[in-house]
């Protein structure tokens, strides 16, 4: 990738509320649903901020074509790690909203995610919508078939039903959408790069707001998305973010996502202190099985 050959354009007025970044991969389709659902569906004015990665499907054109959405573009894919760090760099306002291009956002969703910002008081927050999935991927995720694509998509069912649907608040934020605030963000330095095109940039992400003394992870109930799920990773050649995350960290998200943020739990306020005896454990008792594992294989 070259700088040069990104293109940024900031079209938007001032005086919104969150800055709302949404990498896009040739996925027009799930893309224009994704878009005519926050501005249908949300009680709040927002800065759009779409990452085009190559746009060669009509999403360049149709993005320019909308004067209310600043965008950003690469000629080539250049993952969501790299766009999410471009796109950032013209937001607007204090919250940096990140939505998967594949996810039709419910109304309330801003609302609710902007009464936790205000309660919560400070920048030291990391919190999640709670999504809705046709088969559910995680113990985070609400299981509800409201349809598999943009074909047969059940958005009167889904209008109807989304906010009878049951579920806590829930522990360890971490996937989209999400939000934090931008001073957050940039101490932390964004996305990691090394993560490109992106698997496991979501928990590494989460990791580096831990260490950045961030306790309050929480996946917010009443804010609720419909995802379709994969709709652009399938068609990419995924990095080895699961080694990398272990490489990084020397444990696994697994162990980090389940035993420090335990992530899908019932929400029961920030979380406790953990001190580096008890990470330097989880990391040694990670190790001993990795040398245990190599000397069976030997």
């Amino acid at each position: 990738m070259n700088i040069n050959d990104i293109d940024i354009v900031k079209r938007t007025k001032e005086g919104l509320n969150f800055s709302i970044l949404i990498p896009s991969w040739n996925n027009l389709a799930y893309l224009k649903l994704c878009v005519e659902s926050i501005e249908k569906n949300s009680a709040l004015q927002h800065q759009i901020i779409i990452h085009i990665n190559e746009g060669s499907d009509g999403t360049l054109e149709w993005v320019k074509s909308k004067e209310n959405i600043d965008f950003t573009f690469s000629k080539k894919n250049i993952g969501v790690c790299y766009a999410l760090n471009i796109a950032v760099g013209i937001a607007s306002t204090d919250y940096i909203a990140y939505i998967n291009d594949d996810m039709y956002v419910c109304p309330g969703w801003d609302t609710e995610l902007l009464k936790e910002i205000n309660i919560c008081g400070h920048k030291n927050f990391f919190f999640s919508s709670t999504v809705i999935e046709r088969i559910a991927s995680s113990n985070c995720v609400i299981e509800k078939d409201f349809g598999s694509s943009v074909e047969n998509f059940n958005e009167a069912a889904l209008l109807k039903e989304y906010n009878e649907l049951k579920k806590d608040d829930w522990m360890g934020a971490t996937w989209p959408p999400n939000i934090v605030h931008k001073d957050l963000w940039a101490f932390v330095g964004g996305y990691s790069i090394e993560f490109s095109p992106g698997m496991y940039s979501d928990p590494d992400f989460s990791m580096k707001l831990w260490l950045a003394g961030v306790r309050l992870f929480k996946g917010v109930s009443a804010s609720r998305a419909y995802h379709f799920t994969s709709q652009s990773t399938h068609r990419i050649k995924k990095n080895k973010g699961y080694y990398q995350f272990i490489s990084k960290w020397q444990i696994t998200s697994g162990t980090f996502t389940n035993m420090i943020l335990k992530r899908g739990e019932k929400f029961t306020g920030a979380l406790k202190e953990i001190d580096d005896s008890v990470m330097n454990t989880l990391k040694n008792k990670f190790k001993r099985v990795v040398t245990s594992f190599k000397k069976l294989k030997s």
